[in-house]
Formats: C-alpha cells, structure tokens, sequence
C-alpha cells in the first residue's frame, strides 16, 4: 500500500515538474489588480474630464488627442506593472522569469495585440473612434485566450470575458466605454485578486 502511495506521490511530482517547464506560472495577481486600478482611473478621466461617451460609431471628440494619450498610459502603466511583479514573482519562487516558456507566451499575447493595434490605427484614421474601445476588448480578448496555454489555465476564460464584453459594446455602441470600463477595469481586479489569493498566498 505505501508503494502504490509512493508512485502516485512521484507520479504527481513529475507532473508538477512538467506542468511547471512548461507553463510561465509567475503571473503576479497584484499586477492584474493595478491593470485594473489604471483602466477605472483612465476611464474616469476621459469621461468626467474630457467628456468623451461615444454614442455612435462615427465621432470625433474635441479632446481625441486626450483620451489617446490617456488610453496608452494606462496600457504603458499596465504592461511595466505586469513585467515588474512578474519578474519579482519568478524570483521569489527562485524561477527565471524569461525562458522558453515565457518567450512562447509572449509571441502567443503579443501577435493578437499587435494586430488589434494595427486595427485600432486603422479606426483612428477613418474617425471610428467608437469601436476603438469594443475592439480593443475584442483583440485583448484574444490574445489571453491564445496565450492562456503556456499560464494558468483560467486566463483563457477571462479572455473569453473580454471577447463577450467587446461583442456586446460593439453592438450596444452607446455602451462602449461602459464595457471598456468593466473588462479591463473591473474584470482585471477580481481575477487579480482571484490569482493572488489562490497561487501567491
């Protein structure tokens, strides 16, 4: 009986080991609850601020220049938070925190993103502003889902939250920035927590 305990124990162990060499298991929750702090503080500006609440797909706010500038310091904030955290994340785990596995990852993230943001310039130039929000959503979406094979498992079901948001502001225009708000505002911060509690604690 303690033999066939033993085997499974090693059985577990070599599983473990394998999952670990080939999943980037160093996420940091705290840096998808900051992603989330930065996109409810950017969302709060371009609205009360800059008053900008697209209602339809063609608009053309008077401070566009604004909300742009707004919307790429949350993602640059978000990013080097999430780089940060994650490296220190490695290290306290005694891991290296760009490997095989990390740099397969990121070609996964970064290859719907970069297409999203190539969509987002396109938008921008023929003055659809208002699908910028639900497409970003949608791109996002898709890159964690991608990306969700090489990390923790649920990633690909907040990926899979953030293509439903997307969808829905892109046919509720009116609700755009709304589901914006809610996908990498409110979202961020509950998986965040989830994450941190549950493999950081």
């Amino acid at each position: 009986m303690n033999k066939e305990q033993d085997q499974l124990q090693n059985l577990a162990e070599i599983r473990s080991m394998m999952e670990r060499s080939s999943r980037f298991m160093s996420l940091s929750g705290l840096a998808g609850v900051m992603a989330g702090i930065y996109a409810l503080a950017g969302a709060a500006i371009v609205f009360t601020r800059f008053n900008f609440n697209p209602d339809s797909i063609v608009t053309k706010p008077d401070q566009l220049t604004y909300v742009i500038f707004t919307a790429i310091s949350v993602m640059v904030l978000a990013i080097g938070t999430a780089i940060i955290l994650s490296i220190k994340n490695a290290r306290n785990k005694e891991e290296k925190a760009w490997n095989a596995t990390s740099r397969r990852l990121l070609v996964n993230f970064a290859v719907p993103l970069f297409a999203g943001g190539i969509l987002m310039l396109i938008l921008l130039s023929k003055e659809l502003v208002g699908l910028m929000a639900p497409f970003s959503l949608i791109f996002y979406g898709i890159a964690l889902y991608s990306a969700s094979k090489f990390t923790f498992d649920n990633v690909k079901f907040l990926g899979l939250i953030q293509i439903v948001l997307g969808l829905t502001g892109t046919y509720f225009i009116e609700y755009s920035l709304l589901c914006w708000t809610i996908g990498f505002g409110v979202i961020h911060i509950v998986y965040g927590l989830y994450l941190h509690f549950r493999y950081e604690r």
